[in-house]
């Protein structure tokens, strides 16, 4: 069993930065594919960026591609999610998930586990 934590959501004015935080338990971290989700009041759970086990190859929704960025740190069992830029439009709930099989991309259905979420509003 895989347990992901998410932190470091919270208010930010548009324009701002945040940075979350996503670690999981589990000795085998190194070898999951990670991704970062979020949904919006109202919409369908959306794809943000997904990173592969080692950290050398990223993926990125259009909407947030050159603002976000995704990487990890399999020493600390951790990967993350550096926001910059942010806009109105990025308010959600964040959800980290994670991949037994090392798939990284924007399928949810693909993801064995989620987070709780953590939230981020941004403000205009």
């Amino acid at each position: 069993q895989v347990q992901l934590v998410e932190s470091g959501g919270g208010l930010v004015q548009a324009g701002g930065s945040l940075r979350l935080s996503c670690a999981a338990s589990g000795r085998t971290f190194s070898r999951y594919g990670m991704g970062w989700f979020r949904q919006a009041p109202g919409k369908e759970r959306e794809f943000v960026a997904a990173i592969n086990y080692s950290g050398g190859s990223t993926r990125y929704a259009d909407s947030v591609k050159g603002r976000f960025t995704i990487s990890r740190d399999n020493a600390k069992i951790t990967v993350y999610l550096q926001m910059n830029n942010l806009k109105p439009e990025d308010t959600a709930v964040y959800y980290c998930a994670a991949t037994i099989g090392g798939y990284f991309g924007a399928a949810a259905s693909q993801y064995d586990y989620w987070g709780q979420g953590t939230q981020v509003t941004v403000s205009s």
